[in-house]
């Protein structure tokens, strides 16, 4: 089984005596509200999914990271981990002291063993890790909406968020066994947010041929107006699987994480991310990660030449689209017909066609899995 980043799989989640402990003393503690990005980045953090961090960045490990895309220890990390404070709010908290951390529900879900805080210049962190200044580039827009000052330390989970996908949410460590019960010795992780079209199939089974079984993924969260509902990425899953895979060669779990949408790091990051879970490999397409026209379109897998030490396989995959005379999935190595032959796979085209309440062609989409889609009133976020 392939090892965790940094060899090291993190475990910071507290139980029993020590859990009690911990609650009685959110009573007295100072404490800091959290936002649901940060309080899954605690959760990430504790589950060991961002091995081997074991807390929030401090000053060094930051700036490392924000310039080279590596940890102190050389260790390939693109994205930084942090968490930030009001100036006068962090002012009244001392190095060495327990903060608790709170959900936006008031709920004490960690503690925080705070050994740093320091300022930090939130349009340098815009433009190295998005590469621009753009407000327009949500990214951009929610790093100039942080607070002044950023607090650096290990953290101890003391509860879980609940979730209506209990079922589908395992850790690192419960997934790595799951893989070794079925056998896998190579696993392809593939992320996703949208629910499946036949071109995903295509990549996916690809994928497949050279690897034991598939990790699919979806990022769970909060998304913004008409992307797919959570539960209904999932369900569509489940119909496609159930009709069109071997089930035993593919699984899918959940990811509690907000897209951060930086392009070329980010996908170092899912790849990191994905190697915690056990996967050997990651697909890595088009755009992977992206927003607007912010980056070039294989920027994200012309990165992966930076980080030979990575330590989990980019399987890269170029355009592709349905060919209506070789009545198949192609891309440009594939195909010799003309443009005019081939339908795109435009998630834009698809959505509308659900919207209006029709089943896709099935060169785009399985009938299973829009039917799925369509039993939902409303599948989209308003």
């Amino acid at each position: 089984m392939i090892q965790p980043h940094g060899s090291k799989l993190v475990e910071r989640v507290l139980h029993g005596e020590e859990k009690e402990r911990a609650l009685e003393k959110a009573k007295v503690l100072p404490s800091l509200k959290l936002n649901f990005e940060l309080v899954s980045d605690v959760e990430n953090i504790a589950f060991g999914n961002f091995s081997p961090l074991e807390g929030f960045m401090g000053e060094g490990e930051y700036r490392n990271v924000l310039n080279h895309m590596r940890l102190s220890d050389d260790l390939p990390w693109p994205i930084p981990i942090v968490l930030d404070a009001e100036k006068e709010v962090a002012k009244k908290l001392k190095i060495g002291q327990e903060v608790i951390l709170r959900n936006e529900s008031n709920d004490p879900i960690a503690l925080l063993h705070l050994e740093e805080k320091y300022e930090y210049n939130r349009e340098e962190m815009a433009e190295k890790v998005f590469q621009t200044k753009d407000t327009a580039h949500p990214g951009v827009a929610k790093v100039r909406g942080m607070k002044d000052v950023l607090l650096a330390g290990k953290i101890d989970l003391i509860h879980e968020s609940p979730t209506p996908f209990y079922n589908y949410k395992l850790k690192p460590i419960e997934t790595r066994i799951l893989f070794k019960e079925k056998g896998w010795r190579t696993v392809v992780g593939f992320q996703t947010r949208n629910t499946p079209h036949i071109g995903h199939e295509y990549v996916q089974k690809t994928a497949l041929t050279f690897t034991d079984g598939i990790f699919v993924n979806p990022v769970i969260g909060r998304k913004k107006k008409g992307d797919f509902k959570d539960e209904v990425i999932l369900a569509s899953y489940d119909e496609l699987i159930k009709h069109y895979y071997l089930k035993e060669r593919a699984v899918v779990v959940i990811l509690q994480m907000e897209m951060r949408y930086a392009g070329p790091r980010e996908a170092i990051f899912h790849a990191i991310i994905r190697k915690n879970f056990g996967c050997t490999h990651i697909i890595i397409g088009r755009d992977h990660a992206g927003v607007g026209n912010y980056y070039s379109p294989y920027a994200a897998q012309d990165i992966f030449e930076e980080f030979p030490d990575l330590g989990i396989v980019p399987l890269f995959f170029k355009s592709f689209s349905f060919c209506k005379k070789c009545n198949s999935v192609v891309n440009e190595k594939t195909c010799p017909h003309q443009p005019s032959e081939h339908i795109n796979f435009s998630g834009t085209k698809i959505r509308e066609l659900l919207i209006q309440g029709k089943i896709p062609p099935p060169e785009l989409m399985r009938p299973e899995v829009a039917k799925i889609i369509l039993d939902y009133d409303n599948p989209f976020v308003e």
